[in-house]
């Protein structure tokens, strides 16, 4: 049998190119979403929430998950509200949180396994008006380190960082051909990230063949965080 694969948050764009990645290596992708069903997976659970009481009940071995959700929300610090921070603590933390807790089962009755989150480039570099995100997405690479961790040595747990990617979630930051080209000239590789980039990353980090990566946050970003051109 194919080793098994479940994505929370299965109907992103990042997500689908994801599946496509891991089918071609010949994975089974099971996608888990609160959203009807997308081409190009194997399975399909559609969910009200993403709290532990709404997860699918699912009792066969898994290999790996991936976790997708994620929000964008940029606003001045004085301007977000204590819901602000919280809907997003909720989105990117909480609900990465319940979900490893419901794969982790699943990935110990296979014997070993990987989890896969997806951080941002605003959790290690400083940007104005990601204070809400930016408190988020650490505490999502604060539980990657930790479970990675506390699950060696037979489930492995990375994350990616992305910058910002042309998908519909940063639709409203890219909706015009000059707001990309200011977006592609602050990154040293001059363009914006795609789908299929943080697919292909996320992939590499699920693949028994890298097994000897765990508590990695792999920066997915045009070299935005490290690099000064």
């Amino acid at each position: 049998m194919m080793p098994i694969t479940l994505i929370y948050g299965a109907s992103s764009k990042i997500a689908i190119a994801l599946a496509q990645e891991l089918r071609a290596q010949h994975n089974t992708v099971w996608g888990i979403s609160r959203k009807p069903k997308v081409e190009g997976f194997d399975e399909w659970f559609q969910i009200q929430s993403y709290a532990s009481t709404d997860l699918p009940e699912i009792n066969t071995p898994v290999a790996a998950m991936a976790f997708l959700p994620g929000s964008i929300q940029l606003k001045p610090f004085l301007r977000l509200s204590d819901q602000d921070f919280l809907n997003d603590m909720e989105c990117n933390a909480l609900a990465a949180a319940r979900c490893a807790q419901h794969a982790l089962p699943l990935l110990k009755r296979n014997g070993q396994g990987a989890m896969v989150f997806v951080s941002s480039v605003a959790a290690s570099l400083g940007m104005p008006f990601h204070a809400s995100v930016a408190m988020a997405k650490s505490a999502v690479e604060g539980l990657t380190r930790a479970l990675a961790a506390e699950l060696a040595p037979h489930i492995r747990v990375n994350c990616v960082a992305p910058s910002l990617t042309d998908t519909p979630l940063a639709e409203r930051l890219l909706s015009s051909p000059e707001k990309k080209e200011q977006s592609a000239n602050r990154h040293p590789l001059k363009r914006i990230g795609s789908a299929t980039d943080i697919a292909k990353a996320m992939a590499f980090l699920i693949a028994q063949e890298h097994a000897w990566m765990s508590g990695q946050i792999l920066n997915v970003d045009g070299g935005l965080t490290h690099l000064k051109v």
